[in-house]
């Protein structure tokens, strides 16, 4: 079973600032991921040709089930405002999180997390970035039940804040949040968080120590995939652990092959 997680900066590549379908499904396919979570996910946004970035992953991982869960209606970065429910910004430019899965969903569950009070300091790559002052948004957390080759499992995918402290907060509700789920439960996602820390705060087994950003020399690992250890052994035991190079976003991704 492999598993992956992928922030993928709305399929956009570092090298000339476009965004293509053909190069995003090349990125995905290559992981080859039978669980796959996605973060910084556009749909109908002009910047990524009004795609629906989740549908173009499924197709690609050959999956037969996915979802996309917006956090916000509009634009990071320009102008955004939070979801009043599920279906409000239909039609809208939406942005937040996908999970795609090769393995029949049982069910689905999104919960929603408030952003930051607070503007805090962030390195922003490409053309026009640097240093600089941003708002927080909203996060969401989407998970899903799953009939995996070791039985029913809940998935999750999520982006926690990247403000220092609201991140540790928002991890915690996450965990909480998913412990009424079925086990085994696996977090995949960007949590804004180095591993120690994610696995101090969580008290969840961290699955895969690689440093995952930035792409061209990663230094950190922002990228987790983590197992709640009140599951013991009923998960297979990790065989690989890799962040290999890809053809877009400022992110490796992360993939953990258990078996």
């Amino acid at each position: 079973m492999r598993l992956a997680t992928f922030n993928v900066l709305h399929g956009r590549s570092p090298q000339d600032g476009l965004v293509d379908a053909g190069r995003l499904a090349a990125a995905v396919g290559a992981l080859d991921a039978d669980v796959l979570a996605i973060q910084e996910v556009d749909r109908d946004q002009h910047r990524s040709g009004r795609l629906d970035l989740t549908a173009v992953a499924a197709r690609a991982s050959g999956a037969g089930e996915h979802r996309f869960a917006a956090a916000v209606v509009g634009t990071p970065g320009e102008g955004f405002r939070p979801l009043t429910h599920d279906d409000d910004g239909d039609g809208e430019p939406l942005y937040g999180v996908g999970l795609v899965s090769r393995f029949p969903v049982l069910s689905w569950r999104v919960t929603r997390l408030r952003p930051a009070p607070v503007r805090s300091p962030v390195f922003v790559s490409g053309p026009g970035g640097g240093l600089i002052l941003l708002r927080d948004e909203p996060r969401v957390l989407l998970a899903a039940v799953v009939e995996s080759p070791v039985g029913v499992m809940t998935v999750a995918a999520t982006h926690l804040s990247f403000v220092p402290g609201w991140n540790v907060r928002q991890l915690r509700q996450v965990v909480a949040a998913l412990r009424g789920l079925p086990g085994p439960r696996v977090l995949l996602g960007d949590l804004n968080l180095p591993a120690g820390l994610v696995g101090l705060v969580s008290r969840w087994r961290v699955l895969g120590r690689l440093p995952t950003y930035p792409a061209v020399r990663p230094r950190v690992q922002l990228d987790h995939i983590i197992a709640d250890r009140r599951d013991g052994g009923r998960l297979p035991l990790v065989r690989a652990v890799a962040a290999p190079r890809s053809l877009i976003s400022d992110h490796r991704p992360l993939v953990v092959d258990l078996g």
